[in-house]
């Protein structure tokens, strides 16, 4: 099933600022919270979702990604939140404050439980043209923290090493009652002893020294789509730094660079290439042939052909990143003027000069041409 647009989960419109973004998604959680619908895994699917929308466009750059590219901008090649980079832990682990200032937490302490979560890895990756239009399998190694073999990324030494948070009782929260004029008041907070966990190390493990985590390196094998740009991240889900005590990985988060083209300039999905052709062609017209991101093609100069002339060759550029049609190659027609000439040459050219069949005579398709193409440079 295609996700949803995210605006449209929130129910805001595309234009909506930070506050507007933040009130809808308190809604959308409010309505659905599993506190309010126990046991309904239809409102926990739209809890999910409602705060996956959230997490990106609560997010500048994200939602920056995401009005250009659309999911794919934020997800990748079919990386992210699918792939279980968005479980129900990692919400409450990235709004559980959020939650407990609404109101909600206590009549579900699992889920006051923090869980660790990884930081994420940013790195750039350099691609073809030719990678970017069919898309690419990449394989990097990277050093990062990774689960401890040793204990399993847990940090104890054996199963007998992890106890009950005492301060707690194992809620990850500590309720403080206080009396006042308005009455009995109620205040919870992370507690101080297991940071939210529920659990402590009693006896760790020696390897990680009870975090969990040592320095390791990974070979991380991901795929990048067809179709992305300079500068786009793409996300792969849980290959970012582990987590201590066996949380949620962060995510590795991979920059887009274009390396320069031989041939090519990029607009967006269309590719521009400068085809230079003699006088005698422009006069005389000719078939020529052009190179194209994946084998070649033949046009047609027609006599007359003036120098600036763009020819559009329909579907022959970039993919779209988000999966549908292709741009166009646009090949831009210049008219080589030799430099110096022989005194023959010069002769000729004084003789076809004095013929009126050479003197400029722009036709207002041409004049409407240039026309544009001063608007477009201006």
């Amino acid at each position: 099933m295609s996700k949803r647009d995210y605006y449209e989960v929130l129910g805001v419109p595309r234009s909506a600022g930070a506050d507007e973004i933040k009130k809808a998604y308190r809604q959308k959680a409010i309505q659905y919270h599993p506190d309010k619908n126990p046991g309904n895994k239809e409102a926990e699917e739209k809890f999910k979702e409602a705060a996956e929308a959230y997490d990106v466009l609560s997010n500048l750059d994200k939602k920056a990604r995401y009005d250009q590219f659309g999911h794919a901008g934020v997800h990748g090649a079919g990386e992210g939140y699918d792939a279980g980079g968005f479980s129900m832990d990692d919400i409450y682990s990235r709004f559980g404050e959020m939650f407990e200032s609404w109101g909600f937490g206590s009549s579900r302490g699992r889920h006051h439980q923090r869980v660790a979560r990884g930081s994420d890895i940013r790195i750039r990756v350099k691609l073809t043209l030719e990678e970017i239009a069919r898309g690419v399998e990449k394989r990097v190694k990277i050093s990062k923290a990774v689960a401890c073999r040793e204990c399993g990324g847990k940090g104890a030494k054996d199963s007998h090493g992890v106890a009950t948070c005492g301060t707690c009782r194992g809620a990850g929260m500590v309720t403080r009652v206080t009396q006042t004029i308005l009455g009995t008041m109620q205040q919870s907070s992370t507690c101080p002893t297991c940071h939210g966990e529920g659990t402590v190390i009693t006896n760790p493990c020696p390897k990680c020294h009870g975090e969990g985590t040592v320095r390791g390196d990974e070979e991380i094998v991901f795929t990048i789509p067809a179709g992305v740009q300079q500068g786009m991240q793409v996300s792969v889900a849980g290959k970012g730094n582990a987590a201590r005590h066996g949380g949620v990985n962060g995510n590795l988060l991979v920059v887009i660079e274009e390396e320069p083209h031989e041939h090519f300039q990029r607009d967006e999905s269309d590719l521009i290439y400068s085809l230079f052709i003699s006088v005698g062609q422009a006069i005389m017209g000719d078939s020529v042939e052009v190179p194209l991101i994946a084998g070649k093609a033949k046009i047609k100069i027609d006599p007359g052909m003036q120098s600036g002339r763009i020819l559009r060759l329909r579907g022959k550029g970039l993919p779209h990143v988000q999966g549908y049609g292709a741009g166009d190659m646009l090949v831009q027609v210049n008219v080589w003027i030799p430099k110096k000439l022989t005194k023959e040459e010069q002769k000729l050219l004084e003789k076809l000069n004095a013929s009126d069949n050479f003197k400029p005579k722009p036709s207002k398709e041409d004049r409407n041409f240039f026309e544009r193409m001063r608007r477009m440079v201006s």
